[in-house]
């Protein structure tokens, strides 16, 4: 069961989680972006948050989808969005901007500047982070 922060509202796995807290809108995160980058996370979002267990929240600079650890991480940039997610191999080549390792699995970033870039393969990598961590 969810625990909510008394101080920032936002939904976490415990109440020992860690977490940036202070209350930040969705709408602050878009705010001066195109109607393009907010259909574009809309899309993601109603993909995403729909999983069991998933708990959505909002810092300074990103939105986090949480299942048992943050599995995927939208950050609204000027043009476009940073996607996050996570995988077990290393993944290389377009649409991957970024492949690290990081803490025994990669951190992986796409840039994403509108609706026609989703592609079924995005949201099999982003549930395979899902059910990574």
């Amino acid at each position: 069961m969810p625990y909510t922060c008394p101080k920032c509202e936002r939904e976490l796995t415990s109440e020992s989680q860690r977490h940036y807290c202070a209350k930040v809108s969705l709408d602050s995160l878009f705010k001066g972006k195109s109607p393009e980058l907010i259909l574009l996370f809309d899309k993601l979002l109603a993909e995403v948050a729909d999983w069991p267990d998933v708990l959505v929240g909002t810092t300074p600079n990103c939105i986090t989808f949480v299942h048992r650890q943050t599995f995927f991480v939208i950050r609204p940039m000027q043009k476009v969005l940073d996607l996050k997610f996570y995988s077990a191999e290393k993944m290389e080549g377009p649409p991957i901007f970024k492949s690290i390792a990081t803490a025994g699995r990669f951190q992986n970033n796409i840039r994403l500047s509108n609706t026609n870039e989703l592609r079924p393969q995005l949201f099999s990598w982003i549930r395979g982070s899902y059910e990574l961590l």
